[in-house]
């Protein structure tokens, strides 16, 4: 009997041997997620990058099978929360929701940043772009940008602009070497004071995002003279782009996006993009995305890392000309 049984066995193992080996990523994706993901954002709770991580961490958790949790690390700017990111294990667990600002900006600004945006990171999903606006004070005389431009050439004892990070001040930064317009930076704490800045006329102009800047547009108390996007706003239809204000090169954008540490395991990143661009496109994410005044993404993960590349060499070259200087 036990030596039926031994060859019983025998035969068994024999048979599962022989059974063809399931792939590891087939393996580790049906693993994957078995517990809580991290979204790990360096802003407070209530601001722009928070509400669109909470937005698309609620659907993500429902395509996944679990949940969500969003913890915000603030500091310097978000760079802390990145640099956090980047030495957690390559899990799939830990994930960064960072706008342009510490990752491209910050990659030509810092050349002792302790992360690289494509190198430190895998990006795995842009989750929308966000197009900013370029404003000046209502009863300003000019009422096209190169009219602008030209008032603050002629104007340099007024020629100043509000900012109230390094991202705002690249952009208006490149104007001015694109143009030649003067201008001195005045720095702000929030979007909300560089709009008051300029309707009180303390600053000339600014470039700020839709939201603080549309309800003081069309109430009347500033005026739009460009936005930096290659395509014009809903909200303000008869204000021209960068491109059609005769300035092309300083057509740019901000944006938000989802990272993962460098090393995660492709079949992980590839379940992960997957899932971020099934959460992107859903009606309802499309929809409150609209509502904060930014276009949901279509990019795909490799022209999202070449389109952040790109800002790198573009902003250095900005940094380099302008001869700018930022305190760490």
């Amino acid at each position: 009997m036990v030596e039926c049984l031994r060859r019983q066995f025998l035969r068994l193992a024999a048979g599962v041997a022989a059974l063809p080996a399931l792939p590891r990523a087939a393996v580790s994706q049906a693993a994957y997620p078995s517990r809580p993901i991290r979204f790990i954002v360096g802003f407070g709770a209530g601001g722009g990058t928070d509400i669109m991580a909470r937005l698309i961490g609620a659907k993500l958790s429902q395509i996944l099978g679990q949940s969500v949790v969003i913890e915000n690390r603030p500091g310097a700017s978000a760079r802390l929360a990145a640099a956090y990111v980047a030495q957690q294990p390559p899990d799939g667990y830990t994930l960064l929701v960072s706008p342009a600002g510490p990752m491209s900006i910050s990659a030509a600004i810092y050349p002792d940043l302790k992360y690289q945006p494509t190198k430190s990171f895998v990006p795995l999903a842009m989750i929308a772009s966000i197009p900013l606006i370029l404003v000046v004070r209502a009863d300003n005389p000019a009422t096209s940008l190169k009219e602008f431009v030209a008032w603050m050439k002629a104007h340099p004892d007024k020629a100043n602009y509000a900012s109230s990070s390094p991202a705002f001040t690249m952009l208006i930064e490149l104007l001015k070497l694109r143009s030649g317009m003067p201008g001195t930076m005045i720095p702000y704490k929030s979007s909300n004071e560089m709009n008051l800045s300029v309707i009180s006329g303390q600053t000339a102009m600014t470039i700020a995002d839709g939201p603080p800047t549309i309800p003081q547009v069309k109430a009347g108390k500033e005026r739009a003279l460009a936005v930096t996007s290659s395509q014009r706003l809903p909200d303000l239809p008869d204000v021209p782009t960068m491109a059609e204000a005769g300035y092309p090169a300083v057509n740019a954008i901000f944006w938000s996006g989802v990272f993962a540490p460098a090393g995660t395991p492709p079949d992980i990143v590839a379940k992960l993009e997957k899932a971020l661009a099934e959460t992107i496109h859903d009606r309802g994410v499309i929809a409150k995305l609209k509502t904060l005044v930014v276009r949901p993404s279509d990019a795909s993960p490799e022209q999202f890392k070449r389109m952040i590349d790109e800002e790198i060499a573009k902003y250095r070259e900005v940094v380099q000309a302008a001869h700018l200087h930022f305190e760490d």
